[in-house]
C-alpha cells in the first residue's frame, strides 16, 4: 500500500501508523494505538523483571579468637543472607601475631562451612589473601 493511503487510513480510524519491520523490503507498517502498544510492552518487561532474582554479595568479618556467642550471631547473619539467596563472603582477618595461628583460622572457616552446609555451599576452598582468609558461600538452589 502507498504510504500516503496508509496515513489517511490511520487518520480516519484515529490511530497511529507504526513501522513494525523497518528492515523488510518493503517496510512493514501496522495501524494501531501506539500508546497502548507501548504500555503493553512495558507491562511485559515489568512482569519479566518481577520474576528475576538479583543475587548480592554480602560480607561478614570475623577474627580468629572469636567468642562463641559472637560466632553464633555471625552464623545467624550468614544463614539469613543465604536464605535470601544472597552470596556470603566470610572474611577472617589476622592481626599482628595472629598470623602464627593460621590453623585456628582455617578451623573456624571450616566450621562456618560445616554449620551452613544445609543451605549453602562454598564456591571454592578457603583462600588466603595477605592477612585475610576468606571463603564465598553460595545458597543451594532447590530443584523442582
Amino acid at each position: 500500500m502507498v504510504l500516503k493511503r496508509a496515513l489517511e487510513l490511520a487518520v480516519e480510524q484515529e490511530l497511529d501508523l507504526v513501522e513494525v519491520a523497518p528492515t523488510a523490503k518493503p517496510p512493514v507498517c501496522r495501524i494501531m494505538d501506539y500508546s497502548k502498544y507501548k504500555y503493553d510492552q512495558e507491562k511485559k518487561e515489568r512482569r519479566v523483571k518481577k520474576n528475576q532474582k538479583v543475587s548480592h554479595l554480602k560480607q561478614i568479618r570475623i577474627k580468629p579468637h572469636i567468642d562463641e556467642h559472637d560466632y553464633q550471631i555471625k552464623l545467624k547473619q550468614v544463614l539469613a543472607f543465604l536464605n535470601k539467596h544472597d552470596k556470603v563472603k566470610v572474611n577472617l582477618f589476622f592481626r599482628g601475631r595472629e598470623m602464627a595461628f593460621k590453623d585456628q583460622g582455617d578451623a573456624l572457616i571450616q566450621r562456618f562451612i560445616k554449620d551452613t552446609a544445609e543451605i549453602g555451599l562454598p564456591e571454592k576452598n578457603p583462600m588466603m589473601e595477605g592477612r585475610m582468609l576468606y571463603v564465598v558461600l553460595t545458597p543451594k538452589t532447590e530443584k523442582k
